[in-house]
């Protein structure tokens, strides 16, 4: 039936054809609630539009960065691209503090037998926030040091050193401070001076273009080199995208990555330079691979040949928004090592991997790590 059809029928009844099914007329001419609820309705569609905008604003541009770092994450890595004997591995505080012992040290040695590791980074510190270094807080480093010597001749034991600092953490370290970088450097020449083969520094977070750090970094670096020493850093990951750290650190407070820039700055400062390729937030192993394959080529591209570059290997599992365990394993690690190296600089000798954490590591790390990386059962 037509809608002429219904009119004229209804008038034909005696039906006004005016009146629908929404009722008679509110007073004063007024439409009633069903016609105001018509008015509302554009508005209600303009906010559901509004909302599915914006969601897809946020989203397609997400979705295109995952596609991307999982295509990364394609194709084989160069024969080859394996250890180059200049690993590195994180050790807690326990091993000069006067909890391990002598054969605890031998099952140290036994681990890493036919590895690649030659640099052990053992936390010695906090360093005090104004700098200084407590000598009662590694006792028993003297012990250590001579015990890794006796029975792994070739592996260095560095002084792990870190702190907070500011000015995210107000009560942290200055790094600001002419006296503050005065007493690190203090606290460098104190260890040195303990035995230690070299320091290694993880200060964080550091903001990328800190002139400061450039500036500690210069005098460190000379202590180190006249006692033939080496100068280590730990360093943030590198902008993904260019400014990245600029609308990270608008949007959150924390500019967690640094400038390839400013990496390169760094890392021609010092003799080792431990990108921290973990806490990535990637939520599969396939694109966790393929943000550490572009964070190494990123790396590799401005750290020059004088200069060890070594990329952390996840040993320790968390699940949380900024590490999902099920994804940061370390063969998704080591396959994007081995991408990032086979596109970039496959041949380079100052290239290694860095462990990270000794007393957080499983059977199943250490056993990816021997497989993949050194190519060793």
């Amino acid at each position: 039936m037509t809608a002429t059809e219904s009119q004229e029928q209804a008038a034909g009844q005696g039906e006004d054809p005016s009146e629908g099914s929404a009722g008679p007329a509110g007073p004063e001419g007024s439409a009633g609630p069903a016609a105001d609820d018509k008015r509302r309705r554009p508005w209600a569609r303009w906010g559901r539009r509004a909302a599915l905008g914006l969601v897809l604003l946020l989203l397609v541009p997400l979705l295109v960065a995952e596609t991307a770092l999982w295509i990364n994450n394609t194709g084989d890595p160069a024969q080859g691209t394996r250890t180059r004997n200049r690993d590195a591995l994180w050790l807690g505080h326990a091993w000069v503090d006067g909890r391990k012992k002598d054969a605890d040290v031998e099952a140290l040695a036994r681990r890493l037998r036919d590895t690649g590791i030659r640099d052990l980074y053992v936390h010695s510190g906090p360093l005090e926030h104004d700098g200084t270094l407590p000598k009662s807080v590694y006792p028993r480093a003297r012990w250590f040091i001579e015990a890794v010597h006796r029975q792994m001749p070739g592996v260095r034991v560095q002084a792990w050193l870190g702190d907070v600092v500011a000015p995210e953490h107000p009560e942290g370290l200055h790094l600001e401070r002419a006296e503050s970088r005065a007493a690190i450097l203090t606290s460098t020449r104190q260890v040195l001076d303990a035995g230690y083969d070299g320091v290694h520094f993880d200060l964080e977070p550091l903001h990328s273009g800190d002139r400061n750090f450039l500036t500690l970094l210069d005098a460190l670096h000379g202590e180190t080199r006249s006692r033939d020493v080496p100068l280590s850093v730990a360093a943030h990951q590198i902008d993904p995208l260019p400014g990245f750290h600029s609308v990270w650190g608008t949007l959150t407070g924390h500019p967690k990555w640094w400038s390839q820039e400013f990496f390169g700055q760094v890392a021609r400062r010092v003799d080792q330079i431990a990108l921290m390729s973990y806490d990535t937030k990637q939520p599969l192993e396939s694109t966790y691979g393929g943000y550490v394959a572009h964070q190494t080529s990123l790396a590799l591209e401005v750290t020059p040949p004088g200069t060890d570059l070594l990329m952390g290997l996840p040993f320790f599992y968390e699940s949380d928004f900024s590490h999902w365990g099920h994804a940061e394993t370390v063969p998704a690690a080591v396959r994007g090592v081995r991408l990032g190296l086979s596109r970039t600089d496959a041949d380079r000798a100052g290239f290694g991997v860095a462990l990270y954490v000794d007393f957080a590591a499983k059977e199943a790390d250490w056993a990816a790590y021997r497989k993949d990386w050194v190519g060793k059962p």
